[in-house]
């Protein structure tokens, strides 16, 4: 938008460098280009500012297919002010000479004749087709031809307009159809996605029946392994108790070695020692044998006193003597003993 300084008498316009000012007095041009700064009096001027920079206009376009079905396309138009003098001539850019706003509303002029082309363009490429091949169409080359259609229309080459562009965003039909054209995807989408539930329960039935089976092998191997052990242990138990027998025996076979080892020692030692006590006894019955009576009196005395303990007064009657010398010398004592009282 131009700004406009008011001075008594004078004014002053400024411009930025994407509007172009066209000055004119009293049917003269004066001032003419982008980024313009004068003054003017404002009794015999005519200023018209027009935009030079890149717009873009969206657009909504709606047409029937050839199965009469309704379709709306979505577009931006991107264009430019490409001759100012021309289109400042068939378009009325005029600004208030006070405020500098237009005075007129000139870019809804232009873009109602950018809609009615770029519409006409479409209804050209999409209205002979059927719903489903329209909605198919590649965006890109329908952007092209879009767009060469808009830069061949003399309508617009006539306002100094230059075509940039066209952009065209989803198009999309009536809600009720749209809904009816996407139920048979849709139900293809839920059947894979029944059969990927179905194969994602099939594969965990197959992993836990692999599971079950991998546990089973498991327990028959451990039930294996635990039979092997209890009979290894068996065999070691069998093995330990035939060695403890075997050692058993052979500490009973040595023990009973020993011990009749030991009773044959102490046999041989009572047979020595009853040999020698017989050989004794035999000797000292073969020296009595030749001693005289008396003599063997004396000695069977003297043992006597040699047994009995010591006395202080003793008194022997013939009977005592007697079992005395009885008990010592057997009948040949006793014998003695009645001789000697006699």
């Amino acid at each position: 938008m131009a700004t406009i300084t008011r001075i008594p008498v004078l004014r002053h316009c400024s411009t930025g460098p994407t509007a172009y000012v066209h000055h004119m007095t009293r049917g003269v041009v004066r001032h003419a280009g982008a980024g313009q700064a004068f003054w003017f009096r404002a009794i015999d001027a005519t200023i018209s500012e027009i935009p030079i920079d890149d717009r873009e206009l969206p657009l909504l376009v709606t047409l029937r297919t050839e199965d009469l079905q309704q379709l709306t396309a979505p577009a931006t138009v991107t264009f430019r002010v490409a001759d100012p003098e021309l289109a400042a001539r068939r378009v009325d850019f005029s600004i208030d000479l006070a405020s500098g706003v237009w005075l007129e509303e000139p870019l809804e002029t232009i873009a109602a004749m950018l809609h009615g082309a770029t519409a006409s363009a479409v209804v050209a490429l999409l209205a002979a087709d059927p719903l489903e091949r329209a909605l198919r169409a590649d965006p890109v080359e329908l952007d092209r031809r879009v767009t060469e259609a808009l830069r061949a229309d003399a309508r617009i080459a006539a306002v100094g307009l230059e075509i940039v562009g066209v952009r065209f965003g989803l198009l999309r039909p009536e809600p009720d159809v749209e809904r009816a054209m996407q139920t048979p995807a849709r139900e293809r989408i839920q059947q894979d996605a029944d059969k990927a539930t179905f194969a994602r329960r099939a594969l965990a039935v197959e992993r836990e029946a692999a599971i079950g089976e991998n546990e089973l092998a498991n327990q028959i191997e451990l039930a294996r392994r635990q039979e092997d052990l209890i009979a290894r242990r068996g065999a070691n138990a069998r093995r330990e108790a035939e060695e403890a027998a075997a050692a058993g025996a052979i500490a009973a076979d040595a023990d009973a070695a020993k011990v009749r080892t030991v009773a044959e020692a102490r046999a041989d030692a009572d047979r020595v020692l009853g040999e020698a006590k017989a050989a004794g006894e035999r000797a000292r019955l073969d020296a009595y044998r030749d001693v005289a009576p008396e003599v063997l009196a004396s000695l069977a005395l003297q043992q006597l006193a040699a047994s009995l303990p010591s006395i202080e007064r003793l008194t022997i009657t013939p009977d005592l003597l007697t079992d005395v010398l009885g008990r010592l010398g057997g009948g040949g004592g006793a014998a003695l003993a009645t001789t000697s009282g006699r």
